[in-house]
């Protein structure tokens, strides 16, 4: 199965060290594999160090993709922590 979401970074600070790590957990709570694109680069959504590498900021546009027996929870729940700006307001 395979499930796909495009989100709009809307915290402050975008994805920085705490958001990241929380956006991680979640995807290391899942069987499915998980990516993240923003703009040409796509990364491992499992990996804090390849997260950071999108250097993504409040506005920008990420689409989460996964592929496994769970993907849509996945991309669900990721796509209700973005929306929830990580708890940071």
């Amino acid at each position: 199965m395979q499930a796909l979401e495009k989100v709009t970074l809307v915290n402050r600070h975008g994805l920085h060290a705490r958001p990241i790590k929380m956006f991680v957990d979640l995807t290391n709570a899942r069987r499915s594999a998980v990516t993240v694109t923003k703009g040409e680069r796509t990364v491992n959504g499992k990996s804090i160090l390849e997260m950071m590498t999108l250097c993504a900021a409040k506005g920008d546009v990420l689409e989460i993709a996964a592929t496994g027996d769970d993907a849509a929870d996945a991309v669900r729940e990721l796509r209700a922590l973005v929306e929830s700006k990580f708890g940071e307001e």
